[in-house]
This record gives C-alpha cells, sequence and structure tokens, in this order.
C-alpha cells in the first residue's frame, strides 16, 4: 500500500519531523507522533546496541498508551533513519531491530540498498531516502524506495545545493510516489508551500532541536533560538559531506566559519570517535531565523498547526491539489 495511503486520517499536520543525530531520543519521536506528526530518530542515537532494542519497545509500548487512552485522537507512525553508508558498521545490526520491532517507516542515508528495502517491505513497512539530486533520486527508486526525502538547499544537518522549487519540480516529472521536501522549513505556511510545489510531506528539523524534549545542551537550544540564516555555514569538513552548520559553535571550537578548509569525502565516517571529535559543532538549517523559544514538542506543533490553518484561509484554500490531498485537515489542525 502507498504510504499516503497508509497515512490518510492519521497526521494532523502533512509533517515529518527529521531525525535529529544525537539529540532525538524516545521522549521526543512519542510527543511528536502523539502530537500528530511523524516523530523520528537516527538508530546511532541508541548507544550501545542494546539500547535501540529497548528504545523501539519503549516507542511503541508508549503510543500504544496514548491510542488506548485517546482512541479520538491515535498516534502518528513513527520513522527510524538509517546510515546505510559503507562506514557504519552498525548497519546490518541495527536493521534486524527495525525489522524486529517493525518499525512503520524506515529514513534511508547516503547510499541506497536493496537488501534494506527488501527487509523492510517484508513486513509491510516503508521506505523513504533521502537526495539532494536527480541522480541520487534515480537511483534510490531503481533499488526499492517507496518514496524520497528532497533534502533541498539550506537544511540542517547534511544538505544539497539545489533550490527546493528546482528540485520538486524536476522530481514530479518523473516520480509519483511519496515525497518529502526539507529544507527552511519553520513555519506552517511553509508546510502548505511544500504541498502547493507538489510535495506530499514537509520534513523540519532544525525547530524541533529547540524543545524541552530534544537531548541538546542547554546552549545549542539558546544559539537556535538567538540564531539567523546569516549564521549558517555550508561545510564538508565536518563529515565529508556538505551540511549546515551554526557559525557561533565553529567558533567555539576554535576556528574560522568564513575561511574553513575543505573536508576529504573518502574519510567519511560515523565511528564514535569522529563524532567525538566535532560533538560541539553543532548542525541546523536557515530556518532558525523562524525559531525564538524552547518549547514543548507538542506546542510547537500546535503553533505550526495554526499557521498551516491561516495560511488555507488565507489563500481561500483555492487548491484543488490541496483540498484533495488533505481535504478536512485544516479543520482537524484548528
Amino acid at each position: 500500500m502507498d504510504l499516503r495511503d497508509t497515512l490518510k486520517g492519521r497526521l494532523r499536520l502533512p509533517l515529518i519531523a527529521s531525525p535529529l543525530f544525537i539529540i532525538s531520543v524516545p521522549d521526543l519521536v512519542v510527543a511528536q507522533c502523539c502530537a500528530g506528526i511523524i516523530g523520528s530518530m537516527p538508530s546511532l542515537n541508541a548507544r550501545p546496541i542494546a539500547q535501540l532494542d529497548e528504545w523501539l519497545h519503549e516507542i511503541r509500548e508508549r503510543l500504544a498508551a496514548h491510542d488506548r487512552a485517546h482512541p479520538e485522537r491515535p498516534s502518528a507512525p513513527f520513522a527510524i533513519n538509517l546510515i546505510v553508508h559503507k562506514s557504519n558498521d552498525r548497519l546490518d545490526q541495527d536493521l534486524a531491530l527495525c525489522v524486529k520491532h517493525q518499525v512503520p517507516v524506515i529514513i534511508t542515508s547516503l547510499g541506497a540498498r536493496p537488501e534494506v528495502n527488501e527487509a523492510i517491505h517484508s513486513y509491510g513497512g516503508h521506505v523513504l531516502h533521502d537526495v539532494i539530486n536527480q541522480v541520487f533520486a534515480h537511483k534510490a527508486v531503481e533499488k526499492g524506495a517507496d518514496g524520497l526525502v528532497l533534502v533541498a538547499a539550506g537544511a540542517g544537518g547534511h544538505a544539497g545545493a539545489q533550490s527546493p522549487f528546482a528540485l520538486v519540480q524536476e522530481t514530479r516529472q518523473w516520480f509519483d510516489g511519496p515525497l518529502a521536501l526539507s529544507g527552511s522549513i519553520a513555519h506552517g505556511r511553509s508546510i502548505l508551500a511544500a504541498e502547493a510545489m507538489g510535495a506530499d510531506f514537509a520534513y523540519m528539523g532544525t525547530a524541533f532541536i529547540a524543545t524541552e524534549e530534544a537531548r541538546a545542551v542547554e546552549e545549542y537550544k539558546r544559539m537556535i533560538t538567538e540564531s539567523g540564516a546569516s549564521d549558517i555555514v555550508y561545510t564538508n569538513l565536518i563529515t565529508g559531506v556538505h551540511g549546515n552548520y551554526l557559525k557561533p559553535s565553529i567558533r567555539n571550537a576554535g576556528m574560522d566559519p568564513d575561511n574553513l578548509e575543505a573536508g576529504d569525502k573518502s574519510q567519511m565516517s560515523f565511528a564514535s570517535d569522529r563524532r567525538k571529535k566535532w560533538k560541539d559543532i553543532w548542525g541546523a538549517g536557515q530556518s532558525v531565523g523562524g525559531v525564538h523559544e524552547v518549547v514543548p514538542a507538542a506546542k510547537l506543533v500546535d503553533r505550526l498547526a495554526a499557521e498551516y490553518a491561516a495560511a488555507r484561509r488565507a489563500l481561500g484554500a483555492h487548491s484543488p491539489m490541496v483540498n484533495a490531498r488533505w481535504g478536512q485537515m485544516a479543520a482537524a489542525a484548528e
């Protein structure tokens, strides 16, 4: 079944909370899902690997408890992000645990692996693969991904350099499956704009760093609320892959964010020693200018829902595509 059909009636907003490295933990994922959006986390946030087994069990139990207590507004599904790059020596173990717990949605990154997709499909799960251009998008679909996360310019962490307009436009010329759009989204009207461009979901991460449930140090959260788009630098020095990071955190690490050396993609790694080296250099997207306070995740979703509904009203709900796809969502959000 198409992921979009599976999710009908289960989302308050067409929104996926992106998996935040180190930061996303069960408390945040559960809060996101209970608020009516798809919550997610990277499998690598759980260390040691036995913790991933425990966390997946915990997330399922807490969401089931919510659904029993609130049958009128059941939780949204959750997602786990798997890094499928060859440097991730935990992939096989993490994948086995995702299959064991039948994780509803898997978001794969940094490579496309048919065997991963087949394993998730074996129990009816859905795979979204994040991409930054058409070459990677075609490869992902050819290798069995159900949908795509288009990571456009301005997205936090690993990000592409293409305009979201170009990325969605070119993808929709050949792909009619589920699409999520990432890149500087921190407002309800931006969620509606993503739909208007042809995406099915918005994909938002930076705003969720500044939530009470996020496992980010207070200085990181404060820096998010005090920064603007000009405080973001795009570099491949940190992991070997281009991404967006907060300039103040780079300065605090003793480097000049305006004169960074180039990274070495051949040395790209997700090993623990590399993460420790760069642990105080913090990722964020250009949407930071729209994040002004640290709030509970549910309050953030409430704000986004109100903004989304207001944007629909302001447009007079004249978009047939949006109306057909989401029907009564604006009323539900209110």
